[in-house]
């Protein structure tokens, strides 16, 4: 009797015929649709407390609406991967609060700085996704924190889980002297359509838009799953580009663009084609391979964009130009004119570490001396809009007041730092306190330095702060000291640049955390003393010696 044939398994992809759960994931979003945790939060668990939480709630659903378990305070980063998820939960948790495209008018922001006053011991920060986060958020008090933000036009819903993630934007659009497009009426019109919808409620991993017409490209397109970027055609009309397919974490894969125009008044539409893709041809047999990313690897944007056009739209899109470069520094510090007569302010806080009664000083102030609407950036940074001329000095002196920075310097202005082992359970090593106290040591050390460099800092591979794009890529990790101690430390990735190369790494450059502040300094003095005429520290890295990046 012949051997027995070995079917292969498939990538679980629905479109395929796979609908049965390949993994334990996959089967509770079978089992029930991630929305529906809202309604058991407030009417039993709020009620009932954190011990009354069903497990498959509280590690998978509560994501759904924003909501992650902290890592327990004491858990040294050597346990991250050997504890069981109960053994690494507090009873509290991170809880996030989406900001689609960083707008916030002044009762929104007052808002949020009130929760997190009221209901968070004070924590918030401004993420690389435009988000706030809190911490020590009680399950008790969720449905009071929903009520406040739902009544300023705010919510939770899908900040994190297999869902469609929160929609970034340049905050200036409607307002940039130089942009191309304005995207918030799209932006606005995907989330009000889509999100909270079970239509794409059930992805096989997250799903990251950014959508905008800003000339500095300060949303990252080149690494969101699906990004509309701001062109004019040959005819003069303006719509966007789109990308599908970036993203960081252990496999970085840039972004491909689709070679298409689309116009305005398609956006929406199309966005919804490129998710509807992600869900029914998304791989959801291995977590690991998920993302989008891998499937545009498979298929290249050329079958990507047929599938779109044939299967989801029903018509051929035309040929459309690609964006321009993007500026030197892609954020929006300073004090810079806007298209009506007015102008911005843009700020630096201390790798988006804020708070409660800073955030309600910070309303304050955009009241005093503008409208009050205030924005958020993909850099960790926020923006006052539609301020007076005559404004701008005394309100950047207040600033300065507050320890926030209009004219930073470059360690300020460009160190970005995700969570760490503070409160995430997936870091290794501490990350916010390293990077402030690595930007102070830099600024002392290096006062005169001036050059475009960007320091990512991440607790863990996953790349949330962006390291594989960083000038400076510091990935957290436990590393042996010159006395044979496993300490905190980071290994180096060095000279990324967004949609050209990811940073180099070097056979056994890595720095304890103790050492850190010195090697950053060595290699920037060697790269200002090396470089070239308008020379940036990527292409540096790229040409110098080994010997001058150790």
């Amino acid at each position: 009797m012949p051997p027995a044939i070995k079917r292969k398994r498939g990538e679980g992809q629905w479109a395929l015929g796979y609908q049965e759960p390949l993994n334990k994931n996959e089967e509770n979003k079978k089992n029930d649709d991630g929305l529906n945790v809202r309604r058991r939060i407030i009417d039993v668990y709020s009620k009932a407390g954190f011990d009354s939480i069903d497990p498959a709630d509280l590690r998978g659903r509560f994501r759904w609406l924003g909501l992650y378990t902290q890592r327990k305070p004491g858990i040294d980063g050597g346990k991250t991967g050997m504890l069981e998820d109960e053994e690494l939960d507090d009873r509290y948790f991170m809880m996030r609060v989406r900001i689609d495209g960083g707008q916030l008018s002044g009762p929104q922001l007052r808002t949020i700085a009130d929760i997190s006053t009221r209901y968070a011991r004070g924590t918030a920060d401004i993420t690389d996704r435009q988000n706030v986060q809190y911490h020590w958020i009680r399950v008790e008090d969720v449905p009071a924190i929903w009520d406040a933000l739902e009544a300023v036009g705010l919510s939770t819903m899908e900040a994190c889980g297999d869902t469609p993630r929160v929609i970034i934007g340049c905050p200036l659009a409607g307002i940039a002297a130089d942009e191309v497009i304005d995207a918030t009426p799209h932006i606005r019109d995907v989330h009000d359509r889509y999100i909270g919808s079970p239509e794409f409620s059930n992805l096989p991993r997250k799903f990251k838009t950014a959508m905008s017409g800003c000339t500095a490209h300060c949303t990252v397109h080149e690494i969101n799953d699906v990004a509309f970027v701001g062109v004019v055609n040959d005819e003069g009309e303006t719509g966007y580009q789109v990308f599908v397919g970036g993203g960081l974490s252990t496999n970085p894969m840039f972004a491909k663009s689709l070679g298409v125009f689309v116009k305005p008044e398609q956006a929406t539409e199309v966005w919804r084609g490129v998710i509807s893709i992600f869900r029914d041809y998304g791989y959801r047999r291995l977590r690991s391979r998920a993302r989008i990313k891998f499937l545009v690897k498979d298929w290249g944007a050329a079958k990507f964009r047929e599938v779109l056009e044939k299967e989801y739209l029903g018509y051929a899109l035309p040929d459309g130009p690609e964006p321009a470069p993007p500026l030197p520094r892609r954020d929006h510090v300073g004090v810079h004119p806007q298209r009506d007569g007015g102008f911005y302010v843009g700020f630096a806080p201390r790798v988006g570490r804020v708070n409660g009664e800073l955030l309600g000083a910070i309303a304050d102030l955009a009241e005093r001396y503008g409208s009050g609407r205030v924005r958020t950036t993909a850099e960790q940074k926020m923006v006052i809009l539609d301020v007076p001329e005559e404004n701008t000095g005394p309100l950047a002196d207040a600033l300065a007041e507050h320890d926030l920075q209009v004219h930073p310097s470059t360690f300020r202005r460009q160190t970005m730092a995700c969570t760490g082992i503070e409160y995430c359970k997936l870091a290794i090593v501490e990350t916010k306190q390293r990077a402030m106290d690595l930007m102070d040591e830099l600024e002392k050390r290096l006062p005169d330095f001036d050059q475009p460099l960007t320091i990512n800092v991440n607790g863990c591979p996953n790349a949330c702060a962006r390291i594989q794009t960083a000038d400076i890529g510091l990935k957290g990790q436990l590393v042996v000291d010159e006395n044979g101690d496993q300490v905190e430390g980071f290994q180096i990735h060095l000279g990324g640049e967004l949609g050209t190369s990811f940073g180099k790494k070097i056979r056994g450059l890595k720095t304890t955390s103790a050492g850190l502040t010195d090697y950053v300094e060595r290699v920037v003095r060697r790269f200002d003393e090396q470089r070239t005429e308008g020379e940036t520290f990527a292409q540096w890295a790229q040409r110098a010696d080994e010997a001058d990046l150790k």
